[in-house]
């Protein structure tokens, strides 16, 4: 019997779930074997798990009460530790990017003998992701982004941001106090008919904003891009990679410019593909913005993760996304599985 162990998240701020208790009444009545740790951060209550029929378990108890045979799912990365790790893990491990963190995860995993199996590396085979937060990351970097021009137009810069509660909260607390302004930003999108770039501009359109959509057919040409100086907010969904053009390079913040703030979604500052240069560290929800540039002031926010910021909403959405992968484990030596086990193995063999 496949054994699930949901776990709680180690990470500071992180209220997000790969598991609704709709998907967890779907894992049970597929003869999934099925324990939630409790979370007291969790934005999905822990009772929800209990009626679905989850056995219920300790937060952090995974380390010493889940049988051997059990599949540890988190999303975010484990705590810094030396233990080594004997358990399969689904989770978003950063390790296969040359990260020293996840080189020293990868270690643990070879001293215990379990298994990585990455989020990020969950692809059918066409190489597309099984399931992604890149809808509400948009929604939630285009909303930041907002804040930070609001706060700006005031003489100010936007100060530490916190999880709504939902979406709809959001949108009614920026549409008021984008109403005291004498006028409405307007938004340039790149990346628009990406998962990210549709999130983003789906918020700008439900504050009635002008949005300016960009995509591969009008970055094909490789740049320079002087229409993103024309607008006042400028919203990267591009993921740093070879070939991406650079959007905003050095030059921008002493050049004439009517933009103010650069949302840099994808949030790549140290790639050397970055397509944003005028920054080179990310931000975070206590100091969500970092100014480049006095007079006139440009803002950049690029905090690195967004969806945590709408976490009821990103879980729904991912873990319907993820579900039909969790009822494949069963057949763990196949599919999508059995692509992100090749890619951990890869990885260790090359330690």
């Amino acid at each position: 019997m496949v054994h699930v162990w949901v776990r709680a998240e180690d990470r500071p701020d992180e209220e997000r779930v790969g598991l609704t208790p709709e998907g967890a009444a779907r894992l049970l009545e597929a003869g999934v074997r099925l324990t939630v740790e409790d979370s007291a951060a969790r934005a999905i209550p822990v009772a929800d798990y209990r009626a679905a029929g989850a056995e219920i378990a300790a937060p952090g108890s995974w380390r010493t009460a889940a049988p051997r045979e059990a599949i540890v799912f988190g999303l975010k990365e484990l705590r810094d530790e030396a233990t080594p790790l004997v358990h399969r893990h689904i989770m978003f491990g950063h390790a296969y990017k040359g990260q020293p963190a996840g080189r020293a995860l990868l270690r643990r995993f070879a001293a215990g003998g379990g298994a990585l199996y990455d989020l990020e590396y969950l692809v059918d085979a066409q190489g597309r992701r099984a399931a992604a937060f890149g809808y509400w990351a948009g929604y939630a970097g285009a909303a930041v982004s907002l804040m930070a021009w609001i706060a700006q137009a005031g003489g100010g810069i936007c100060g530490p941001v916190a999880a709504w509660p939902d979406a709809a909260a959001l949108r009614d607390a920026l549409a008021a106090a984008l109403d005291r302004q004498p006028r409405r930003p307007g938004v340039i999108v790149i990346g628009a008919k990406g998962r990210v770039g549709t999130g983003a501009g789906d918020f700008c359109d439900a504050l009635g904003l002008q949005v300016t959509r960009w995509d591969v057919a009008e970055t094909a040409h490789g740049g320079p891009f002087p229409e993103v100086l024309d607008h006042d907010i400028f919203l990267n969904c591009i993921l740093a990679m070879p070939g991406v053009p650079v959007f905003v390079p050095e030059s921008v913040p002493a050049s004439p410019r009517r933009l103010r703030v650069i949302g840099d979604i994808a949030c790549d500052p140290t790639s050397d593909f970055s397509p944003v240069r005028v920054y080179d560290a990310a931000t975070d929800r206590t100091r969500p913005v970092r100014r480049v540039h006095d007079a006139p002031p440009l803002d950049v926010v690029a905090i690195d993760n967004l969806p945590a910021l709408l976490p009821r909403e990103s879980s729904e959405d991912y873990a319907r996304q993820l579900l039909p992968a969790l009822l494949q484990l069963d057949r763990i030596e196949a599919g999508v599985w059995a692509r992100a086990r090749a890619e951990f193995d890869r990885h260790v063999a090359a330690l």
